[in-house]
């Protein structure tokens, strides 16, 4: 656990008692802090007082003393109201900042980098610290990508923390600024949050704030947003400008061609590495992963044969296109981290005979912009709020279940493309929902879906054998 030396004896509170919030009372405590906490949850209230912090109801503490709050990133602070403690925070004059904030505060010696997008931020800071530590560096890997900063170990010169940062945390983090900063791509998410898209992207585009020479900018040319962000940035001529693309050539940067990934930052394009000979990372979506996993570990010293043998050795993210077995060559794909329509889109382009499980807490816009990957999918079972509104999106194009939840999906998923017989059959989770009409997560959604498809695979060994 993280030192947090400079808040020794000086008074700190911290709203949200979930994984990051309660590493980061912990870690306060430790080191001295006088501290107050508070969750609306009382269940975590309670598991806080029996933690030994000290609970106080923050929304009618008297802040005359208190100059720092300590949000927990889900929790709104401006938009589209903020909570009523942070709008005493904000009254009292109190800094509004998270757990990142206070790891940047105290380790000053390591180098960071940080990594944002509204798709693919945390399969490229897995598969930048996979390579990082393949090329014997010392890494630490976190963020919102799901081990809270303050849990992480302290680090010194010539090591690296790889933190995905989300655009919730990087509106509260803001002393920090990246050796590394990556930007893969912009689609309209979480925007009653940001005030609007104008408010999310400039949230988003903070993971550049304060670069100069010799520090890096990665930053993906795809949509247009991003490759608005990138001509100002060449514009302002402040840091090292890296572009990356997944299937555009860019002189001057990182892309991939058909699947095979290019380096041209030295001028004449260098092939590295076949992107189609690694089966963790498929598709398109992933090649911009990788084209700025290759583009940041390049800007920290590693060689171009050093991070593809990285690559070839990456395991795949759980929850992320997660291949979690097959039964009579009928793949069970996991990708429950897709919470909306863009992210299941990566998915669906990456099969051709899909049996698709979609649907949960809607997100905005629904599944409409999906539809020239219809044709690849063979039918839909649908779960959760959203069935109905997917039904009438899905109408006579596709065919498709109203399954209701996860467990008849996937059995009705499995007995069709047995029955079907078809070849390269595909069982996918890929929802383009939040999971929380039905799960608390969407790992947990995921682990519900890995448990059932295992269930299935050790009883369907009897029927078409287990490969």
């Amino acid at each position: 656990m993280i030192d947090v030396f400079p808040f020794s004896g000086f008074p700190v509170a911290v709203l949200g008692l979930g994984k990051s919030g309660l590493t980061a009372a912990r870690a306060l405590q430790a080191s001295g802090a006088e501290l107050r906490v508070w969750d609306d949850d009382p269940g975590k209230r309670a598991a806080a007082e029996a933690a030994g912090l000290k609970v106080v109801d923050l929304a009618t503490a008297d802040w005359s003393d208190l100059t720092t709050l300590v949000i927990s990133p889900g929790i709104p602070h401006s938009f589209p109201k903020p909570h009523p403690v942070a709008a005493k925070a904000k009254q009292a004059g109190a800094e509004i900042i998270c757990d990142i904030e206070l790891l940047a505060r105290v380790q000053r010696e390591a180098g960071y980098i940080g990594i944002t997008g509204t798709n693919g931020k945390s399969t490229t800071t897995a598969l930048t610290g996979h390579i990082l530590r393949h090329a014997g560096r010392t890494v630490e890997v976190g963020g919102n990508i799901g081990t809270p900063a303050l849990a992480l170990t302290a680090l010194g010169v010539g090591a690296f923390y790889v933190l995905e940062m989300s655009s919730y945390q990087l509106e509260i983090t803001p002393s920090i600024t990246f050796d590394v900063g990556v930007l893969l791509n912009v689609t309209p998410d979480h925007l009653d949050r940001h005030g609007g898209m104008d408010g999310y992207i400039a949230a988003k585009r903070r993971i550049f704030q304060r670069q100069t020479a010799p520090r890096t900018a990665v930053i993906g040319v795809e949509d247009d947003i991003t490759r608005a962000i990138w001509q100002d940035l060449v514009r302002q001529n402040d840091q090292v400008i890296v572009p990356i693309s997944s299937g555009e050539k860019l002189p001057g940067g990182v892309y991939a061609q058909d699947g095979v990934l290019f380096d041209a930052t030295g001028g004449k394009p260098q092939a590295v590495l076949d992107l189609r000979t690694v089966p963790t990372l498929p598709g398109a979506h992933n090649w911009q992963n990788a084209a700025a996993a290759y583009a940041t570990a390049r800007a920290v010293g590693v060689t171009p044969d050093t991070i593809a043998a990285g690559m070839r050795t990456y395991p795949g993210l759980a929850h992320r296109q997660e291949r979690v077995g097959s039964i009579g060559g009928i793949l069970f794909v996991n990708d429950s981290k897709a919470t909306n329509a863009d992210a299941a889109a990566r998915a669906l382009g990456c099969y051709d005979n899909i049996y698709w499980i979609a649907g949960g807490r809607p997100k905005e816009g629904g599944i409409a912009s999906l539809a020239p990957y219809f044709p690849r999918i063979r039918k839909a079972y649908l779960i959760g709020e959203a069935a109905q509104d997917f039904a009438r999106t899905l109408a006579d194009r596709v065919p498709y279940a109203m399954t209701g939840s996860l467990r008849p999906a996937i059995e009705s998923a499995y007995a069709d493309a047995l029955r079907d017989g078809r070849e390269g059959a595909v069982i996918l989770l890929s929802p383009a929902c939040a999971s929380f009409d039905q799960f608390r997560d969407f790992e947990a959604r995921g682990d519900a879906f890995r448990q059932i498809a295992n269930a299935l695979q050790q009883g369907g060994s009897a029927i078409g054998g287990a490969s």
